[in-house]
């Protein structure tokens, strides 16, 4: 008997509190609180200033009647991510006492942890004959599952496909169904008047996104720009005057873009409102950002900007490979005015578009760049070209004499003038010839410039004295460490390129 009325205390019954979702109502008469319409809003007149970082700056300016006195004022509809700590409140003859943000919303989950140790009504629908029984049950505990007591006994509710209903008698009044901001305050008069709230918050950022039309006949592009703008904030913002900042300003998650895609920086000023060190790109009219929402507005719109194919690749020092390795094909392309771009470029993501012999527009790779100037050179690779190869080979490497070093001293790369020495003892005089092998092949039917970067040439105060005593074409020392040569390659054909340094390393 004893083993028998545990089975019966233990009997498991309905629905996991997942499945429990569609089942929700509140049992609540006309008079108490209720869910709002999800599509109003208590914002007054918004506008929002929006960060590549995540971040965006939300003033509200709503018309409140504040009494006289000592009184507390909610504000609905703020962001779900804001940064209480940033709040700036403003109303005439008022003075802020206290401000609380009520972060914990309203959601099935919420509704039914805050139910632990009250008493719901389970309201189970026979499918067969449409009967309805009603409980009321004692929530128990919510974890990993709805434990309840109804009566004597002790039920898990399942989903057993049996239709259920959880029935609340009220709504907490912890729980909210709109992010909430109140403020307690002190007024000197009664009667309305603006309250201007200014906040940060996180969840709301932009980035641009562009597509360009490469011709490759003309040495063109055709560039549409785009704000991509995310709304992760859990708020819409309705009727939102929106300004949107190119720049990284500190604080938040910066997100660091660094210099992707510029060959050389530009030193031209664009034509576009600035703030601090940052551009503004404003959004034409007033427009509703929602939540969980993605909205693209065009900033950019040229066509016919040069633009040239580039190959390109760069070479480790005593780099010896076993097999070819594919060259970088990349687009090379000014922001400058004169060039036609004649725009600064906010950091983002630039597609590449090449039509075919039909005429129609092929996907033919993409690049990030940061945040770009105007008048900069860029360079965005988009692939490996799939004819063109360049092996890289130590061909011969020898121990050379004094004697012979001495000898290329004219070949001398000095950086800044004179070497200053730290140590007392200098490393022994050991120098070295080597001869770099490398073969360039191209299965095209027209011939093709490959640029060629050999990096790995500057070493540490002792060894920075190279020399190169011999190459096939004469190259360009970009800095230090790398040196750049444009290689000629025929079509259907190939080129095998020397060069010759002497190095103490």
């Amino acid at each position: 008997m004893r083993s028998k009325r545990w089975m019966r205390a233990g009997k498991v019954s309905a629905l996991s509190i997942g499945s429990v979702i569609a089942g929700f109502a509140l049992a609540t008469p006309a008079s108490s609180q209720s869910v709002p319409d999800p599509d109003a809003t208590a914002q007054g007149e918004v506008a929002l200033t929006i960060y590549n970082n995540n971040l965006v700056l939300v003033q509200d300016v709503r018309q409140l009647n504040i009494p006289r006195g000592e009184t507390r004022i909610e504000f609905p509809d703020v962001s779900a991510m804001i940064r209480p700590q940033t709040l700036s409140f403003a109303a005439p003859d008022t003075t802020i006492i206290e401000q609380n943000f009520d972060y914990d919303l309203l959601t099935p989950s919420k509704l039914m942890e805050k139910a632990i140790g009250q008493t719901v009504t389970l309201l189970r629908t026979n499918p067969a004959t449409g009967t309805e029984t009603r409980e009321r049950a004692k929530v128990l505990s919510v974890a990993g599952g709805v434990v309840i007591q109804i009566g004597d006994r002790i039920e898990v509710l399942r989903d057993d496909g049996l239709p259920v209903r959880v029935i609340f008698d009220r709504v907490p009044p912890n729980l909210r169904a709109r992010p909430t901001l109140s403020v307690n305050l002190d007024s000197s008069r009664a009667g309305t008047r603006p309250v201007s709230l200014r906040y940060l918050s996180s969840g709301i950022g932009w980035s641009a996104d562009y597509v360009a039309l490469y011709d490759e006949q003309d040495d063109s592009i055709d560039m549409q720009g785009w704000v991509t703008l995310t709304n992760n904030s859990g708020t819409t913002f309705h009727d939102a005057d929106t300004v949107l900042v190119a720049g990284s300003p500190s604080g938040g998650s910066n997100r660091g873009f660094g210099s992707r895609g510029i060959t050389r920086a530009g030193t031209e000023a664009a034509d576009r409102e600035r703030l601090g060190d940052y551009y503004l790109y404003p959004i034409s009219g007033r427009t509703t950002v929602a939540n969980a929402q993605t909205k693209q507005v065009s900033f950019l719109d040229v066509q016919g900007v040069p633009a040239r194919k580039v190959y390109e690749i760069s070479t480790r020092w005593q780099q010896n490979d076993e097999d070819p390795q594919n060259v970088r094909s990349a687009i090379a392309f000014s922001s400058s005015r004169d060039q036609g771009l004649g725009d600064a470029l906010p950091a983002g993501t630039v597609r590449f578009y090449q039509r075919d012999s039909q005429g129609t527009p092929q996907f033919i790779g993409e690049n990030a760049i940061s945040h770009t100037p105007m008048g900069s050179e860029l360079s965005l690779a988009t692939g490996d070209a799939f004819d063109i190869f360049v092996q890289t080979e130590v061909e011969s490497r020898e121990t050379i004499t004094a004697d012979e070093w001495e000898r290329s001293s004219r070949y001398r790369v000095i950086e800044e003038g004179e070497v200053v020495r730290t140590v007392e003892v200098e490393r022994p005089r050991r120098y070295y010839r080597t001869t770099m092998r490398y073969t360039l092949t191209n299965a095209k039917s027209e011939p093709v410039n490959v640029e060629l970067t050999q990096t790995g040439l500057g070493r540490s105060w002792w060894a920075s004295d190279f020399r190169i005593t011999d190459e096939d074409i004469e190259g360009e020392q970009l800095n230090i460490d790398r040196r750049k040569w444009v290689i000629p390659v025929p079509a259907e054909g190939e080129r095998v390129f020397r060069v010759t340094y002497e190095t103490r390393y």
